[in-house]
């Protein structure tokens, strides 16, 4: 295929993305008030007595539901667009590396909803009741949106960063790294880790930033063990 029609294939498959997003995204709009609820209870719990999240705009509530939907269909479409993705890249890997097309979506998905899993349960309420405590000594007025896009940032974040071993997995597989580089590379790795926490945290404070790089850490040295047990061996034939 030429560049031409590779473009047009990946055009392809955006629409399809797109088109079944926008279906998700509907459907989550019918219920977007329990999504909502759901999606402030991690800081909802930390707030004072007497306390509430707030809006100030008008349309804030509107658009707040909306984002909250189209957070629920991110999560809710990830295996279609995870299979979408491989598709896209399939024709470019030899026959046996196709063949981990169920491995890629499953352990694809799992990761995603996992990190999002853990992004709600676990960083968000550190997070939340460190940065709601320092404001002890003063009434609260946190707005809808602010709590909003903290916590929208800290799932689809931390849902990003949980890919990670299965990343390393497949490049393992079709020989570009191996357990000795991504060793060799592991400070450069850790430095690269902070640099990302940084720019995903949406505080920029050292606790939240090592909510993410912690877990970061560990799951890059989860891909060198993976790496190490699945990687292709040298001289291995890819076919």
């Amino acid at each position: 295929m030429s560049l031409l029609d590779h473009l047009d294939e990946l055009r392809k498959r955006l629409v399809r993305v797109a088109v079944v997003y926008v279906l998700l995204l509907a459907a989550c709009w019918s219920v977007s008030g329990p999504i909502l609820r759901f999606l402030m209870r991690p800081i909802q719990m930390h707030l004072f007595e007497g306390d509430d999240i707030v809006f100030i705009h008008l349309t804030e509530p509107f658009m707040i539901y909306l984002k909250a939907s189209a957070v629920a269909a991110l999560f809710i479409g990830a295996p279609y667009g995870l299979y979408h993705l491989w598709s896209f890249v399939a024709p470019g890997l030899y026959r046996r590396e196709r063949r981990l097309v169920i491995p890629f979506l499953f352990f694809g998905t799992l990761f995603f909803l996992g990190g999002g899993a853990f992004g709600y349960y676990v960083a968000t309420p550190v997070a939340a009741s460190w940065l709601i405590g320092l404001g002890e000594e003063f009434k609260a007025a946190i707005t809808l949106r602010s709590a909003f896009q903290f916590e929208a940032r800290v799932i689809i974040g931390m849902g990003a960063v949980f890919e990670l071993p299965i990343v390393i997995f497949f490049l393992s597989r079709i020989g570009v790294v191996t357990p000795r580089f991504l060793m060799r590379h592991f400070r450069s790795a850790v430095l690269i880790i902070a640099l990302l926490a940084a720019v995903i945290t949406p505080t920029g404070d050292m606790l939240t930033m090592s909510v993410f790089a912690g877990p970061m850490i560990l799951l890059y040295l989860l891909g060198v063990l993976v790496s190490w047990l699945f990687g292709r061996p040298p001289g291995e034939d890819r076919r």
